[in-house]
């Protein structure tokens, strides 16, 4: 009697043991209050995107994208690189796109486990007609800079970042 239910409850717990093991690690990450300013500049509105990169400045995961119309994604060349072969849905984390001198906020969401450790965020912006920033913005992914105001190169005026 006792053999049967064992072998009757050994698959069982077999299966709850794969089940629990193929689940995928959750990783705590924090709500951030992103302002980006954009310079005065004549045309339309500037397709951002907000990036994640790990230490070998390889792609890791897109935080946000500003502009809606993925047929424009191709022209931010270096993100579409990742983006097009990975294909993550993004359809949550897109915002309207920011036209010259105006300002937007988002909320962008960062892993707690990549602050201080070597991680960057990259700010890629593309304006139709008027070229192509592939770190328009770019910082260490710090304590202190996720407080600073990062001035831009491109597009971009300066970003603030700050915990919400």
């Amino acid at each position: 009697m006792k053999i049967r239910k064992v072998i009757y409850t050994s698959p069982l717990f077999f299966m709850l043991f794969i089940a629990l093991l193929s689940f995928k690690k959750h990783t705590e990450s924090s709500a951030y209050k992103c302002m980006i300013q954009m310079t005065n500049y004549s045309g339309e509105g500037a397709y951002i995107v907000i990036s994640l990169l790990n230490s070998e400045q390889e792609y890791e995961e897109t935080l946000y994208v500003q502009g809606p119309d993925d047929e424009w994604y191709f022209d931010i060349t270096e993100w579409w690189r990742f983006q097009g072969k990975k294909r993550a849905a993004i359809d949550a984390i897109t915002g309207a796109t920011i036209s010259g001198g105006e300002r937007n906020i988002s909320v962008i969401r960062i892993p707690n486990n990549k602050i201080d450790r070597g991680y960057r965020i990259r700010f890629e912006t593309a304006v139709e007609d008027k070229g192509y920033h592939k770190s328009d913005v770019e910082f260490e992914l710090t304590s202190e800079n996720i407080k600073a105001k990062i001035e831009g190169t491109g597009f971009i005026r300066y970003v603030r970042i700050l915990p919400k």
